[in-house]
């Protein structure tokens, strides 16, 4: 009840945002995407792709904005920013002649009314996996938030290999009149591999699902598919997304996996990757979903051969209640809490080493890493802030990994 008071707050700040600058979203081709995972990437992509089309184009990611080549950033651990904000960058694009635009759409955002008055020509679903519970409550909830982007759009493009897609086609859009198409991998989707033929140099499976979104939306626009195939091939992730921080004698890696489901795509390939042992650094938000802690344990546990469990924004919630979750789904791992000593670490054990100072936390995998290793660090990716319980304070993810590898290296 008191959060339903709270949008209709929202909603009033959305109309007089729009007021104030003039309903910007007029005359301009506007893509939205919301997902649980893949947002930020796919947002990216398409952009990118707009942009080796020739074609003036912005974007509105939780990595920041890109109007005009102009770069802003965003607040701490916003993916999309207030009503004010969008309506002022909208007008800013306006201005310099921006034709496309493509906005990054969360859960909250959507059921906040945010991006009210935002006319959407295309609605773009990555995936529904269980996230933000502690906010919609359940499954169905979190979908019908989601679900709110199609509503609004003209051409509505769902992932059909994901489970959200008959909850959403049967229920949330049956009453949809305007234009609905499919991706995915298999061949009774509208668009997949087989009918567009792709290459990609991003890793993993999540991602081919990530540029068939994409495809589709291009598709929409008429961009050529020579263009398309083009953009692919040379598009790079952007931060804090399969981000490679080095890449000698062993690979670090940071990425912004921080649910069950980005875990269950990431840590399969990157095992693919480890040569030796694959070492994994996370932890788990306070304030949000804690039933996903122990599953993100189990997932973590499949494929790492060494976990280094910290610190990933616990606020007000004690840490080792925190980690004691996770630790709840992670078995057959040796746990060790004090790692002032020396250790020997044998071939045959798993570990987990919990380290609650997410900067020690890095060193620490980075210094354990030989030879044939992959070092992933999961949960912040590209944020610049981190929340120990006393406000947010400055954070770096790759700087700090990129600081662990040159002292390691000077050693």
């Amino acid at each position: 009840m008191w959060q339903k008071t709270k949008n209709i707050y929202h909603l009033q700040q959305a109309i007089i945002a729009n007021i104030i600058y003039g309903f910007p979203s007029r005359g301009i081709k506007i893509i939205g995407v919301t997902g649980t995972d893949g947002k930020t990437t796919t947002v990216n992509l398409i952009y990118h792709l707009l942009h080796e089309a020739g074609i003036k184009a912005a974007v509105i990611s939780s990595v920041g904005a890109v109007i005009d080549g102009k770069k802003f950033d965003l607040a701490f651990h916003v993916t999309t920013p207030g009503s004010f904000v969008i309506q002022s960058y909208i007008r800013k694009a306006k201005k310099a002649g921006v034709k496309y635009i493509v906005l990054e759409m969360t859960s909250h955002a959507l059921d906040q009314y945010r991006a009210h008055g935002v006319h959407i020509d295309v609605g773009v679903v990555t995936n529904i996996s269980r996230e933000h519970l502690d906010y919609h409550k359940t499954y169905k909830n979190y979908v019908k938030a989601k679900a709110k982007l199609l509503k609004k759009a003209r051409i509505a493009i769902l992932n059909k290999d994901d489970k959200s897609y008959l909850l959403l086609k049967k229920h949330e859009l049956r009453h949809f009149h305007n234009k609905l198409l499919t991706y995915g991998l298999k061949k009774d989707s509208d668009i997949n591999p087989h009918v567009f033929p792709f290459q990609t140099k991003l890793l993993g499976q999540f991602n081919k699902y990530n540029c068939l979104a994409a495809i589709a939306v291009l598709q929409q626009f008429h961009i050529p598919d020579i263009s398309i195939r083009k953009g692919l091939l040379s598009f790079k992730p952007p931060a804090g997304r399969q981000d490679v921080i080095y890449n000698n004698d062993f690979m670090v890696i940071n990425d912004f996996a921080h649910t069950p489901n980005s875990f269950s795509v990431i840590l399969p390939e990157l095992r693919k990757l480890a040569i030796h042992r694959l070492i994994h650094v996370f932890g788990s938000a306070a304030k949000r979903d804690k039933y996903k802690r122990p599953e993100m344990g189990g997932i973590s546990a499949k494929y790492s051969d060494i976990i280094v469990l910290t610190s990933e924004d616990q606020r007000d919630e004690p840490i080792e209640s925190i980690n004691k979750d996770i630790l709840v789904g992670i078995k057959g791992f040796e746990v060790i809490k004090d790692v002032s000593e020396g250790l020997a670490i044998q071939k045959i054990k798993k570990y987990v080493f919990v380290i609650p100072d997410r900067k020690e936390a890095i060193q620490f995998a980075i210094n354990l890493a030989q030879k044939g290793d992959v070092v992933l660090l999961t949960g912040k990716g590209h944020e610049k802030s981190i929340n120990y319980g006393k406000g947010e304070e400055p954070w770096n993810e790759s700087q700090f990994a990129k600081e662990a590898i040159a002292f390691r290296i000077a050693k």
